[in-house]
């Protein structure tokens, strides 16, 4: 009971004297010992797990503040209120994010006259009285019995009313012959769920449980890692179940991808064909084979602005008569080399040939090492999300055909928006160090800019058995591997600056651009010099993708020494609260400036005007931190990999590249090794090294980042020939490197959730191919301009 107002303390009182178990919370102190010492209920503990049924009783126009902070805090199953049926209600909680098919309002109507109608809190306040509910029409119907229930058990006679209509409507159908008087009266006891409204789809609400408990394998979290393990897994004849918190794949930064992975999705397509045949080969919309290797990358075939579920659907080819691929090929590979040189500035310019593609998948290519494949060339381009989409739809085709086909075993079971309970129970002890897994629906509220997810009304906890293996890849923010009892440690670089050994992290502006970057990986390291004096080097990235003018990816690293204060710029006078618009609008602008101002010098595209260039996301800051664990077996069924694992420098895509490359196929050996007869602790032990190895492989190649400058993902060779052309060496490092605390920081703190919350600056679509580099550098043009003016 929220809200220990007249209304929230009588309905207390008649639930107390009906047995109720009855929990009170009130913002208000006063009114909440009052309603306790009347008897009503007892404080609200917190630590207690959540009620069936939240009533929120405080005055209407506190109602949805009540309600919002009632579900993001998760207080209960179901949620129901005093407050009337009008709209401006129900449209209020809507635009706050609220969850409406978990939320039943209420009306009770209090009597005129009598001792109950006194402004006094009274248990038969309600006694005869009616109650009216207005749920949506999309509710779970045990929801609305419950609501009802409360109802009765105050004496009230519970009514629904259609939220469209200002009359009352039909009720669920009752279980038991009813008076015609009552043809409108839900006063019926049993709580049996009613038969739902028109329209309203009961299955949308129960989970098809079809042979999910003790898979082969279970796959917490399905971005790359854990979904190319899962293919894997069925491509050795055993069974997978993916449980995924989020929806759909919605990744939208752009990768940079290793040749590797397209011969592992060509391995994955031949081991699919051989064991189950064509018959129980997925298919795209158009009824041809969906081949992985394929789709992703097909000499021959177009690239451009191609989405996923265009090649998936069969869309593209049967429709448009026009087949394509999802993975752009880089075609162009640069590096600038802008750091200063015996005090002034210095240009060397490198431009590379472009890889070698591969012409089909080669199987021998899975034996290199994370190491070797890091070391190598991006062969690829291609959207995150398009990749992951393509993966999760192979697993969801497999899926669907199985579960049409009756197979009482399907291949694979995926549940997004599930995840592990949260209390406590979700991994649960089941004897020799094994975990049973419990899962539930969430539902997702955005909650004063904050993501916050609540179970899904009117759900089940779903038992998913006893796993032979399962792994935790949730990105380098895992609450399962909290549970677990994961922990990961600062991974530490010496920079060979007289310092020894600091955490290695840096700072990053990400921004996409509607500018034609191409089938380009552009590189840059430059010197930027704080007031003392001190070289820093800082690096930019320019990715995009074969034929499309929308993806022009720019990541610019922010040097240690920048504050990006509006006071200390002269944008805002001294003493502006920091809290303030003005101030957090100064730091705003500051911010874009320095990104378009280094994006220019990378692009050779002007400042201003890029200036009228669509930017659809960011720029938006955002800090790396190498870290990593020391096992990844939790558990002795289970593993954690991927970023949960540890994480490396992203500028190389080595996350993607590890996950899916490195962990994924770390459990196709896992099967191999139980086929030869190995047991499963060997095999599971061979699982977490392997992990481990792939990771520290990732770290090794990744140090280089954060103080020299040569660019890890162009390829040993390649970072050879920019030494020779820079006639510097590639082990040369950065005069200063500062791990400190940034003041900047404490200005903005940085937020993970801003990735998913796009800030779209209007402008127009740079088309053209990027002007061509020029030989000299910046600052130097700088000056010969000024020079210029002078004369």
């Amino acid at each position: 009971m929220i809200g220990c107002t007249v209304t929230g303390t009588s309905i207390a009182l008649a639930l107390v004297s009906a047995g109720v178990e009855v929990s009170l919370d009130d913002p208000d102190t006063d009114a909440l010992a009052a309603a306790v010492r009347l008897g009503a209920g007892a404080p609200l503990d917190h630590h207690r797990p959540p009620a069936d049924l939240v009533l929120i009783a405080t005055d209407p126009q506190d109602t949805v503040d009540a309600l919002v902070t009632a579900q993001v805090r998760g207080l209960g199953h179901v949620y129901t209120d005093t407050a009337g049926t009008t709209p401006a209600v129900r449209a209020e909680a809507a635009l706050r994010g609220c969850d409406l098919l978990g939320h039943v309002p209420g009306h009770p109507l209090a009597p005129r006259r009598g001792p109950a109608a006194a402004r006094t809190p009274h248990p038969a306040r309600f006694t005869g009285r009616p109650w009216i509910l207005c749920p949506h029409p999309a509710t779970d119907p045990r929801d609305v019995t419950a609501a009802a229930h409360l109802a009765r058990l105050c004496g009230a006679r519970p009514r629904l009313l259609d939220p469209t209509s200002a009359a009352p409507a039909a009720p669920p159908a009752p279980h038991h012959p009813c008076d015609p008087e009552e043809e409108n009266d839900m006063s019926r006891t049993d709580t049996t769920p009613s038969a739902p409204a028109v329209g309203f789809d009961r299955d949308a609400l129960t989970d098809d449980l079809t042979g999910v408990r003790d898979p082969d394998f279970l796959a917490l979290g399905l971005g790359g890692t854990n979904m190319m393990a899962m293919l894997w897994t069925v491509a050795m004849g055993r069974r997978a179940v993916g449980v995924e918190l989020r929806g759909g794949p919605s990744l939208g930064v752009h990768w940079n991808i290793r040749e590797e992975l397209y011969h592992h999705l060509g391995l994955i397509d031949k081991m699919m064909l051989e064991r189950y045949g064509e018959d129980r080969l997925p298919r795209r919309g158009d009824g041809k084979i969906l081949w992985l290797a394929d789709s992703l990358y097909q000499p021959g075939l177009p690239a451009g602005p191609v989405a996923a579920d265009e090649v998936v659907t069969g869309f593209l080819g049967s429709y448009v008569g026009a087949e394509a691929r999802i993975a752009g090929t880089v075609q162009h590979a640069e590096f600038i080399d802008d750091r200063w040189k015996d005090g002034k500035p210095h240009r060397i310019v490198t431009v590379l040939d472009p890889v070698a593609l591969p012409t089909e998948p080669d199987e021998n290519r899975l034996g290199e090492s994370m190491t070797q494949v890091l070391d190598g060339p991006s062969a690829f381009q291609s959207r995150a999300a398009d990749v992951l989409i393509l993966l999760r739809r192979y697993l969801e085709a497999v899926e669907r055909q199985d579960l049409e086909a009756g197979v009482a075993q399907p291949r694979v079971r995926l549940f997004s928006q599930h995840r592990v309970l949260t209390d406590g129970t979700g991994f649960r002890d089941a004897g020799d160090g094994l975990k049973n897994v419990r899962i539930e629906a969430v539902r997702e509220l955005d909650f004063k800019g904050k993501f916050r997810r609540v179970r899904a009304p009117g759900t089940d906890v779903i038992d998913l058995g006893v796993p032979k293996v399962f792994m935790v890849a949730q990105g380098f923010r895992s609450d399962d591997a909290d549970q677990l009892g994961f922990k990961q440690e600062d991974v530490l670089v010496d920079h060979g600056d007289g310092r020894g050994p600091v955490v290695a992290q840096a700072d990053y502006l990400a921004g996409l651009m509607d500018v034609l970057v191409d089938g380009r990986l552009r590189r840059r390291v430059a010197s930027e010099f704080d007031e003392d004096g001190v070289e820093y080097w800082t690096r930019q990235i320019a990715v995009g993708h074969e034929g499309d003018p929308a993806v022009g990816w720019v990541l610019v690293q922010v040097p240690d020494f920048k504050k990006f204060d509006p006071v200390a710029a002269g944008l805002i006078p001294e003493g502006t609260d920091h809290e303030s618009p003005e101030y957090y609008a100064g730091y705003q602008y500051l911010l874009r400036e320095f990104y378009l101002e280094q994006s220019s010098h990378i692009l050779e595209i002007p400042k201003n005007e890029l200036r009228k260039v669509q930017m659809t996301y960011g720029p938006k800051m955002f800090s790396l931190v190498e870290r990593t664990g020391a096992d990844a077996l939790v558990a002795a069924n289970g593993v954690i990999g991927g970023d949960s694992f540890g994480n490396g420098h992203f500028m190389t895509s080595g996350g993607a590249m590890t996950g899916m490359i490195g962990h994924g196929r770390r459990v196709l050996d896992y099967w191999k090794a139980r086929d030869e007869g190995a047991g499963h602790d060997e095999a599971v032990r061979r699982l977490a090294d392997g992990i481990k190895e792939d990771t520290d492989g990732w770290l090794q190649v990744s140090a280089q980042e954060f103080s020299q400058a040569a660019p890890i993902n162009f390829g040993s060779e390649r970072i050879q020939q920019i030494a020779e052309s820079s006639g510097r060496s590639s082990d040369a490092r950065a005069a200063a490197i500062d791990a400190s605390r940034r003041h900047r920081h404490t200005l903005a703190p940085l937020d993970p959730s801003d990735w998913r919350r796009p800030v779209m600056y209007p402008g127009s679509v740079y088309a053209y191919p990027l002007p061509p580099l020029e030989d000299t550098h910046p600052a130097a043009r700088a000056v010969a301009a000024t020079t210029a003016t002078g004369a």
